[in-house]
């Protein structure tokens, strides 16, 4: 007799207000039994050390996890000026000081102007990119340094929130790929001074979290036990995840042929490269697809629960 799989078909999303502390896997573990979910995943990790918006994808969210990886992030940063750390943040061993005072005024927002933009930017040691198939922070623990290509990388904005003496606070809406912690170093850097990222936190994930309330986990797993009834009022639709995307609207037969796999053809959004949200006429969500080159759309990846 076959083994039963564990835990509950359960679809949505679940908007998490990642603790200090603790690794984004962990959280997501965590999550996951709280709703007894037999799968799954996040859309971008959180250092242990950053706190805020870890978006959980549960069940046919899953499937939708991996695209969500290259949407643009935002984060609310306070930086302590005065000395860098061999990690960029609070974690690392001081590593270089600076008694050059923080600029005011003008002087300081012209600075943060100038990394407004598209650039360049060189990942740090203590990051988890690979190299010959190993991380570069445990090269960097070994006291190896790997050399680094620069990377491409936008910063849509960056807003000054407090100024200090011995601190900085920014908003920053960066694309993924960033680093915060190695652009802190660099505005610093531009007025000869030095910084590390003191508190991070992330506020938002491309269309997430601007306008929908962050959960505590303490209080996700509270609900669990108390009132499971709230715990999934909580869940949002898979929708939210893609709620900017152009979308494909299907008839009823339109619909029966891309379950089945097949191409369809029609008037869809555009011919650019980019998915589409493919949808009944009635608005269920039936999964992701894409145009070929004879504009016929096709299916890219299927749920096998449409969705509201």
């Amino acid at each position: 007799m076959a083994r039963r799989k564990k835990g509950q078909d359960v679809d949505g999303v679940i908007l998490l207000d990642k603790p200090l502390g603790l690794s984004s896997n962990h959280a997501l573990q965590r999550v996951r039994r709280a709703f007894d979910a037999r799968k799954a995943g996040h859309t971008g990790s959180l250092d242990p050390l950053a706190t805020g918006l870890l978006p959980v994808c549960l069940g046919e969210a899953t499937k939708l996890s991996s695209y969500l990886l290259a949407a643009d992030k935002h984060y609310r940063v306070t930086a302590r000026i005065g000395w860098e750390t061999t990690t960029g943040d609070a974690e690392g061993e001081l590593s270089q000081r600076s008694d050059v005072a923080t600029p005011a005024g003008d002087a300081l927002q012209t600075i943060l102007a100038g990394f407004v933009g598209e650039q360049e930017q060189t990942p740090p040691m203590y990051s988890a990119l690979k190299v010959d198939g190993k991380p570069l922070y445990e090269y960097a623990r070994e006291g190896r340094t790997i050399e680094r290509a620069p990377r491409p990388i936008t910063v849509h904005a960056l807003d000054l929130v407090a100024a200090s003496a011995d601190s900085l606070t920014l908003d920053v809406a960066v694309s993924s790929g960033t680093y915060v912690r190695t652009l802190v170093e660099d505005i610093a850097r531009a007025w000869g001074g030095c910084a590390h990222v003191a508190s991070l936190r992330r506020t938002g994930v491309g269309q997430l979290g601007s306008h929908q309330p962050m959960i505590d986990l303490d209080r996700i797993e509270a609900a669990a036990r108390d009132e499971p009834e709230l715990l999934h009022s909580w869940l949002r639709p898979i929708s939210a995840l893609v709620s900017d995307w152009p979308v494909a609207a299907l008839n009823a037969e339109q619909a029966h042929a891309i379950l089945h796999g097949q191409a369809v053809d029609g008037d869809w959004p555009g011919h650019d490269g980019r998915l589409l949200r493919v949808e009944s006429r009635e608005g269920r969500l039936l999964g992701l697809g894409y145009c070929d080159d004879g504009g016929a759309l096709r299916p890219k990846r299927l749920f096998a629960r449409p969705q509201p």
